[in-house]
């Protein structure tokens, strides 16, 4: 009796119990609340600010708009919003304390809550202390900016200690960026001491793109790792069950400036945080930003925010209810989940129009949880190469971005479901999980890199190769001959000093086999690809159509005339397209870059129906083969389990806009107000029972292996039973 007694004691103690499954795995969508108007700097004597920011209050709030978290402002760049010793609290809140409100708020309604820190930009901690300013090369302060080495991490471990002893649930820690521009930093006599520690050998000067300049990369990128992890660590160590994520700059548009690589600065929370946004993103990255999320941190949980305002996080605007969902069913769809993010107004004001917005959507989410959080059934895996971006994109990485975003684009703009395949830990099972690797001008390639797309290839993998992908050396010089010549089978022959470049495609008669290529183009008919471009000699390859040089004019051979604006066509130089067989698997390369054209400004549809041309002559069989407007993004996930197949679509409807006020011809889309109507035609490789779709509005059909839809709505999911 007393052995039972004591097992049964056992096993209701405290090492026995399963684990609490942790807030952010069983969350879909949650809120971020914060007071605006101390971004530029405040003055003490403004005691309106903030005034009415009230942590019960928006738990509250947020509750009722069916959040299942709460992240709660708790320190920014000018003021705590909580009584800490460390940093002044906002003065208009006089004797209130919002993050013990929040706190004791969200214990009473059962609800997580996090704390916000801001980290980079601390503008009263730099007045306080200027010696932690980061400095640029001259050794001039960069008065914004703090150093990652410098005393700053214990201080702010002060700060994080005095949250947790609130008894919060986690912290989102905003952010850990080196600055998105020039001056560089960081010489500050911190970093030297640290580098020299490191390296043996004094810290370098200057930006020169060179081993030195290496060197200083890799020191950058292990000072925000190491200032992460040190945080993490610490509270960590105070409370284990109190989560920690940073808000993440590792994906395009940032680059080396930012101190982060996507893997390496992705896995050093408890998951990872980016941000979306029309205004600063565009639209298609919406769905970009958590494929990449997603491929940063494989088989976690990643998180996105978006923002209920129209422009920019601290405007006092509220979109269109069509406006929100669409971006958050595209996060959704793509497997993240959401934070909404919520700026109050000037006092603290919360916005009740901006809230039945949110618990709208919210609640939607709610009734659809089933159908999130699937494995993503993908047809094309595109490479990022943080390599290229340092190296060849340099101080112009948005070079390199447009062939990765124009690839993206294309496939999106097709319906072909795609993943993204990252530099730092891609290898075969995660290749394999793709029947296309598609590389957009991948310029850096390492030995072990093409060891393992030649393993691929080998085994049964299908390649698209764009443009100069293989021809610079790792440090972003351009070789005479390409690491990739075995595979593509052709010898590089040297680069067109030209992006207004042109293909022409063969006759009908001459494509015979290869006829899938002419989709929807033209035989015998030049048109632009506007890109890098390489001129290739085939050694195994069959060559296929004509790359064409740009004609140059008097002007522009005496460099009196730039050619921004693409010229017409001129000569042949080579190939346009070359098709290699290598062992169970096959290689297209494109000697030009029509990724790059999808993604220009001079993007026409032909340039895009190539890569599409080329996915289905190497993939002609896909397991669900999508037809829909270029307006329609389409996310395809599998449930093994349950043997169900969802194919999510979204319809994107903005109206067309006139020329803007400044920055000709910068034109942001407009706000989305209504649901869109659209045709969707789904075909299935496999056997499957039965289909129909979430929304009973939505006329379906079924004929055989095809399923056509009629959709009236922003979101839509087709459920088939295999």
């Amino acid at each position: 009796m007393w052995l039972t007694l004591s097992l049964c004691l056992s096993l209701l103690s405290p090492r026995f119990q399963p684990p609490q499954t942790p807030w952010f795995r069983a969350s879909l969508v949650g809120m971020e609340v914060g007071p605006t108007g101390a971004q530029f700097g405040s003055d003490p004597s403004d005691i309106g600010y903030a005034a009415r920011f009230n942590g019960r209050e928006v738990v509250q709030k947020c509750v009722k708009a069916h959040s299942e978290y709460v992240v709660i402002w708790a320190r920014d760049g000018e003021y705590a919003y909580y009584d800490s010793k460390f940093q002044p609290k906002a003065p208009g809140l006089g004797k209130r304390d919002v993050l013990r409100e929040a706190v004791e708020e969200a214990r009473r309604l059962h609800i997580p809550l996090i704390a916000y820190c801001v980290l980079q930009y601390p503008a009263q901690t730099l007045r306080a202390r200027p010696e932690w300013r980061a400095r640029d090369k001259d050794g001039k302060p960069i008065d914004h900016l703090v150093c990652f080495n410098s005393p700053y991490r214990e201080f702010i471990k002060q700060q994080l200690g005095e949250m947790l002893s609130y008894g919060i649930d986690g912290f989102h820690l905003d952010m850990v960026d080196q600055g998105f521009g020039a001056p560089h930093g960081c010489w500050c006599d911190y970093c030297k001491r640290e580098f020299e520690k490191e390296n043996g050998s004094p810290l370098p000067k200057g930006v020169a793109w060179n081993a030195e300049w290496n060197s200083i990369l890799e020191f950058r990128y292990r000072t925000s790792q190491r200032f992460e992890r040190d945080l993490a660590a610490y509270v960590r160590s105070t409370n284990p069950a109190t989560t920690v994520d940073f808000n993440y700059h590792g994906n395009p548009p940032f680059s080396w400036e930012v101190g982060q690589r996507p893997v390496q600065h992705a896995n050093n929370g408890d998951f990872v945080t980016g941000e979306t946004g029309v205004w600063g993103f565009g639209a298609l990255t919406v769905g970009l930003n958590a494929e990449f999320y997603r491929a940063s941190t494989p088989n976690s949980p990643f998180q996105v925010a978006m923002q209920r305002g129209v422009r920019m996080y601290h405007d006092q605007t509220t979109r269109p209810l069509a406006d929100i969902r669409w971006e958050m069913f595209t996060l959704l769809a793509h497997g993240a989940f959401v934070t909404m993010v919520d700026k109050t107004a000037y006092d603290g004001w919360l916005d009740p129009l901006a809230y039945d917005r949110i618990g709208e959507a919210f609640a939607e989410v709610r009734r659809k949880r089933e159908h999130f959080g699937h494995t993503p059934v993908a047809e094309v895996g595109i490479w990022f190469s943080s390599g290229t971006r340092d190296w060849v994109g340099r101080d112009k990485p948005s070079d390199y971005f447009q062939s990765f975003q124009g690839a993206q684009r294309a496939l999106v703009y097709e319906h072909i479901p795609y993943g993204v395949v990252l530099d730092e830990n891609a290898n075969l099972e995660t290749l394999q999980k793709y029947p296309v690797i598609c590389l957009p001008n991948v310029g850096i390639l390492k030995a072990k890199e093409i060891a393992l797309l030649t393993t691929y290839t080998m085994q049964g993998g299908n390649l698209v190769v764009t443009g100069l992908s293989g021809c610079y050396d790792e440090r972003g010089n351009l070789q005479k001959e390409s690491g990739l010549e075995t595979l593509i089978g052709a010898k590089f022959k040297g680069k067109l000093n030209s992006l207004d470049n042109h293909v022409r495609l063969p006759a009908r008669s001459v494509l015979q086999e290869n006829a899938a290529l002419e989709e929807g183009i033209r035989p015998d008919w030049h048109f632009l690809v506007k890109g890098y471009a390489g001129i290739f000699a085939p050694t195994t390859a069959l060559p296929v159509g004509e790359l064409l040089k740009p004609h140059r004019t008097v002007r522009q051979l005496q460099g009196k005339e730039g050619t921004d604006w693409p010229q017409s066509a001129d000569s042949p130089v080579g190939a346009a397209i070359l098709l290699n067989t290598v062992g169970k698997g096959r290689v297209l390369a494109f000697t030009g870059s029509p990724d790059y054209a999808t993604g220009s400004e001079h993007a026409i549809s032909e340039a895009r129906y190539l890569l599409r041309n080329a996915i289905r002559l190497l993939n002609p069989k896909p397991r669900v083969r999508i037809t829909a407007p270029a307006t329609v993004e389409s996310v395809i996930t599998d449930d093994p389990a349950t043997r169900t197949l969802r194919i999510h679509v979204l319809g994107y409807n903005s109206p067309p806009q006139t020329i803007p006020a400044h920055d000709r011809p910068f034109v942001l889309p407009a706000l989305m107000e209504e649901a869109p109507l659209f045709r969707v035609q789904v075909e299935v490789s496999q056997p499957f029972k039965s289909a129909v779709a979430l929304n009973k509005k939505t006329r379906l059909t079924r004929r055989g292996s095809r399923i056509e839809a009629l959709v009236e709505e922003v979101h839509e999911v087709l459920i088939l039973k295999y």
